[in-house]
């Protein structure tokens, strides 16, 4: 199946869609999106593990960083060295920084996200709206003729008993009006599923808070962090700096894992986005028992389709207009000679006017154009501004990896910077100078002397 009408795929869906597909045997695996399927798992998975091997080369790059700067010790003057200081400073500053845009970016593609996931949330409302609102006026319908049927209809007939042709027209409108009745009882074509919609969106709202707050507090725990750094490299706060290198370890670890889990759930949107119908299609079928024909209908909502509900449609507006007709032929008839038809008689003629304005409403509610701008929406939301979003996240999660993989690698030689440049003024400071501590215990020895 092709793309509905009103969606096209963009372009970076169609980029990531063409990422290869392989389960854990190396194998090629098609990329339908099947999240059922075992080997389409593996896939993904195997996908977000090239974010674990991400992270393991930069473990083997800060080991190797921080062997050689504890065990390998540098002799050089004074001037390599504070040369040497100001670049391990800059470094720091740089990763601080390129991480705070990451931020901004990841801001940005959190709240593209949330955008997109409410936009979906809102169109199945609507849809469970629409549903619901069918099942709603069938029911009242069909309620009302039968209440009709047992009431006017009867009592008409026993009015007119002497006059065996108006019975038969009695008869025959009581046939139609019970007619009618059954073919719209059989028009709600949800069924027991009609919360389906509702509860979808309830769900996947449910997730989405979760989602947004978890990554507001990732967000907010990797600005703190930036701000401490850059507080304890101004101040020169040795304790505060060993703390954020703490922090900054383990923030590189949910920065890959975020990642990983980022770039599985791009490839796995791209592939349901590259063709949404099929995997639509085929997922409802299976939950609710809908005919292809109706689901076909709905989702494509193209002239080349055929309206499964035309044909009852069309029979319930003749059974309409017939009984409109007979309805007019017995108040000429029945009324001049029965006074006490007129009653029952106009009764069944309001009944039959409320008949057929909900009938209108029903039929612009079976229309594809509702149900099929629904789901345009939803897809829009979910595969523009929802894979927008995760792109942006992708990329938040990359900088931050980076920048806190050269933070781990940058701020211990930071510290040892801060205790070197302390012992230094010492040893700058004059022998004689009555400030130094040494020269304060001298002078405080010299007067318990006294």
């Amino acid at each position: 199946m092709g793309s509905p009408q009103g969606y096209r795929a963009s372009w970076w869906t169609f980029l990531l869609h063409q990422a290869p597909h392989t389960n854990f045997q190396f194998e090629p695996v098609g990329s339908e999106f099947a999240p059922e399927d075992w080997g389409y798992q593996q896939a993904l998975l195997f996908l977000a593990s090239i974010s674990g091997l991400c992270f393991a080369i930069s473990l083997v790059l800060i080991c190797v960083y921080l062997i050689r700067f504890c065990c390998c010790s540098h002799e050089d003057d004074e001037e390599t060295k504070t040369q040497r200081v100001c670049c391990i400073t800059w470094s720091c500053v740089a990763a601080v920084i390129i991480c705070c845009a990451g931020i901004g970016i990841g801001f940005y593609g959190n709240s593209e996200t949330n955008d997109g996931v409410y936009q979906v949330t809102y169109s199945l409302m609507n849809a469970n709206h629409t549903l619901s609102s069918i099942d709603t006026l069938v029911s009242e319908t069909v309620e009302l003729l039968s209440a009709t049927v047992r009431g006017d209809l009867t009592q008409l007939e026993e009015t007119l008993a002497p006059r065996t042709e108006l019975v038969a027209v009695v008869r025959n409108t009581r046939r139609q009006a019970e007619a009618v009745a059954q073919t719209l009882d059989g028009l709600p074509f949800w069924g027991e599923a009609s919360g389906g919609p509702s509860n979808l969106a309830d769900q996947v709202g449910y997730l989405e808070d979760y989602r947004w707050l978890a990554y507001i507090l990732l967000l907010l725990l990797d600005l703190i962090i930036c701000l401490f750094i850059l507080l304890g490299l101004a101040k020169q706060i040795k304790w505060l700096v060993i703390v954020m290198t703490v922090m900054s370890f383990f923030v590189l670890i949910l920065s890959w894992g975020s990642m990983g889990l980022e770039t599985a759930a791009a490839v796995g949107l791209s592939d349901f986005c590259f063709e949404p119908d099929g995997y639509v299609m085929n997922t409802t079928q299976a939950r609710t028992g809908l005919s292809s024909e109706i689901l076909q209908y709905y989702l494509s909502c193209s002239q080349d389709v055929f309206n499964p509900f035309q044909q009852r449609l069309t029979m319930c507006q003749r059974a309409l207009s017939n009984i409109h007709s007979q309805l007019y032929g017995l108040e000429r008839e029945a009324v001049p000679h029965f006074p006490a038809a007129e009653k029952n008689i106009l009764s069944i003629q309001s009944t039959l006017n409320t008949t057929e304005s909900n009938f209108h409403h029903l039929v612009a509610l079976l229309n594809c154009r509702g149900l099929h701008k629904d789901y345009i929406d939803a897809l829009k939301g979910l595969c523009y501004d929802g894979m927008e979003g995760l792109l942006f996240l992708l990329l938040f999660s990359f900088f931050s990896a980076l920048s806190f993989t050269t933070a781990v690698c940058s701020l211990p030689r930071a510290w040892k910077r801060f205790q070197n440049r302390w012992d230094s003024d010492y040893d700058d400071m004059e022998d004689d100078d009555p400030f130094t501590p040494q020269e304060s215990k001298r002078f405080v020895q010299w007067q318990s002397s006294i």
